[in-house]
């Protein structure tokens, strides 16, 4: 067994151990204890080191592509999440990824706590890779432009509710002082791990149960 797939083991289960959430919802770095934290960030640096696909937008598209659950980040929009107002609870989040279209958009799934209502927060933006990234060849970073960003109620008590579905769209954010970045810093067929441009860490898994999601 070779130095990558032990360290990627090792990482799996120690994300696995902090997942202690049935729902499925990401777990970040204010929800540990410091010391795994920063277990978590050393086994993570470990696995870029050992990187099978570095040239991920030229050469491995076809992993990258698809749907992708998040497990753990750092990032503080997901810090945000895990606390919602309204008795509301922050479920799975997923990445899905359109490389033909250079699309993507992330999706927060969200549900009350007492099971009155649930819904989903989603994200749409495209993608291009970093101009500085041109010369060498396309690497791994990518500049990020968000679009829409969608509020969506699918069921209220148990019923379906198609005319709050959304019920709310709005132009999303992007930072007003530079381009928002994503650097793929490790990929592989189930695994990979991105970098935001302000060294938040993305720790994502390939999701196979995203149906009615995938365009």
């Amino acid at each position: 067994m070779n130095n990558q797939v032990l360290i990627k083991e090792k990482l799996q289960a120690t994300l696995e151990k902090i997942q202690t959430k049935s729902d499925g919802s990401p777990v970040t770095d204010l929800q540990l204890d410091k010391t795994l934290a920063e277990e978590i960030e050393k086994l993570t640096t470990e696995l870029e080191s050992v990187n099978p696909n570095l040239n991920p937008l030229l050469y491995a598209t076809s992993l990258l592509n698809g749907a992708w659950q998040l497990q753990y980040s750092t990032a503080r929009e997901i810090r945000s999440l895990i606390s919602l107002p309204l008795g509301l609870k922050l479920g799975k989040v997923y990445q899905v990824i359109d490389v033909a279209n250079k699309l993507f958009f992330n999706l927060a799934k969200v549900k009350h706590s007492l099971g009155l209502a649930s819904g989903y927060v989603k994200v749409t933006a495209s993608f291009e890779p970093a101009k500085e990234d041109l010369e060498p060849p396309a690497n791994k970073r990518l500049n990020v432009y968000f679009d829409k960003r969608y509020l969506s109620i699918e069921k209220i008590v148990g019923i379906n509710t198609p005319q709050l579905n959304p019920f709310k769209v709005v132009s999303a954010n992007n930072p007003t002082s530079r381009t928002a970045t994503l650097d793929i810093t490790y990929l592989d067929e189930t695994l990979r791990i991105g970098r935001g441009g302000d060294g938040s860490l993305f720790i994502l898994s390939k999701s196979h149960d995203l149906p009615d999601f995938t365009s």
